[in-house]
């Protein structure tokens, strides 16, 4: 059923109804095949670019769409109600622009900003590594100064996009002065020794690419070092906290999903001689999930209007991480539950919401992480 958001603006109002026409045309009755065959969707991420969708929390003058977070949130909530991974991969194109965005000087950001927010160029997100996943402040993937530019050699863990990224915002080692020896890097995708092993395996998100990326004396030129030698670690924590907002927001469309599909079939599935929805523990059920979805979106919009506010929100960002990624998985978990033995099958799509539920408590900092983080603002602002 449509959700009934309550927006800013007739425009806001249009965009949403525009997303959610495409999104029914072009995601949902494909997206099913896609994932079954492990197949990227790179054409859907132009049409998308073509639409405008890619760089909508971003200024018109970067050649983004001007829109606030807590629009293009709920922008991200209705494609991640279609197609998971392609919102997913939304979100993380989106991060990946944040640090040029921010942190890039006019001349960077009039050099690839537009192709960037138009689709026409597609980015992936090199932070974590094998050994340096909730702890990037001990990366070792190095880029060193040589003549004519930098020089970098290493490995980066769980890329998405890995392998069919046109760019790849890197945080790479400049100096072995721990979180205060990271930089922040543009690598192009065709560069001479970038490469990207085989995609990982996945439970889930299989329509999303996800791979190691490997650096061998890739050359990278001086004018694609993003904001000052050594920012780079605070870079990506800021880029992260925009990140997990958009995760959060998928997160919500995918747990709108297998509500929509679970109530779908509890009003035509007979029991008793009565559709299961009348029956009081189907129904319970049922509204424990609308309630879960409705806090969680409730969550992330509160921190998305902070944020569009200009107020503090990382805290806020790891609530609704928290709150929203759970929440997704126990609402998918309930919706097969509702199904019953069909919603075990591969038959209904409730099945593959909840594989894909169970990796959103774990990137863009597991739900672990985020406990971290919201105690250690507790903690700071109890000083």
């Amino acid at each position: 059923m449509p959700v009934d958001r309550l927006l800013p603006s007739r425009d806001a109002e249009d965009l949403l109804a525009l997303v959610r026409d495409l999104a029914d045309a072009e995601l949902r009755p494909v997206a099913a095949q896609h994932e079954r065959e492990e197949r990227f969707p790179r054409e859907v991420f132009r049409l998308l670019g073509k639409s405008g969708l890619l760089g909508l929390p971003y200024a018109e003058e970067l050649g983004g769409g001007g829109q606030s977070y807590e629009v293009y949130l709920q922008v991200l909530e209705e494609l991640g109600a279609r197609w998971a991974s392609v919102a997913v991969g939304v979100s993380v194109h989106g991060l990946t622009c944040f640090p040029l965005a921010e942190y890039g000087t006019p001349e960077q950001q009039q050099r690839w900003l537009p192709d960037m927010l138009g689709g026409e160029l597609l980015g992936a997100y090199c932070l974590s590594e094998a050994d340096a996943g909730s702890d990037p402040a001990a990366m070792r993937t190095r880029a060193t100064e040589v003549d004519g530019g930098w020089r970098v050699d290493g490995v980066k863990a769980w890329v998405t996009h890995g392998g069919h990224a046109d760019f790849y915002t890197s945080m790479l080692r400049t100096s072995d002065d721990g979180g205060r020896g990271i930089s922040c890097f543009l690598v192009p995708g065709d560069a001479a020794g970038l490469s990207a092993d085989k995609p990982e395996d996945k439970m889930g998100l299989t329509g999303s690419a996800t791979a190691t990326v490997r650096f061998d004396g890739v050359r990278v030129d001086p004018d694609r070092l993003v904001g000052a030698r050594g920012q780079g670690l605070p870079i990506a924590l800021a880029a992260l906290d925009a990140g997990r907002l958009g995760i959060a927001a998928v997160a919500v469309g995918l747990a709108q999903g297998a509500l929509d599909d679970a109530l779908a079939y509890a009003k035509e599935r007979q029991a008793f001689g009565k559709p299961i929805v009348e029956h009081q523990g189907l129904a319970f059920l049922l509204a424990d999930m609308e309630a879960a979805v409705h806090s969680a979106r409730a969550t992330y919009l509160d921190a998305a209007r902070r944020k569009d506010a200009g107020r503090p929100y990382a805290r806020q960002a790891s609530v609704a991480k928290l709150i929203a990624t759970d929440a997704a998985m126990r609402v998918t978990t309930d919706a097969v539950q509702v199904l019953g033995g069909y919603g075990y099958t591969r038959d209904f799509a409730v099945e593959r919401y909840m594989r894909e539920a169970k990796v959103m408590q774990i990137f863009e900092g597991t739900n672990q992480i985020q406990r971290v983080v919201i105690s250690r603002h507790l903690a700071k602002a109890a000083r």
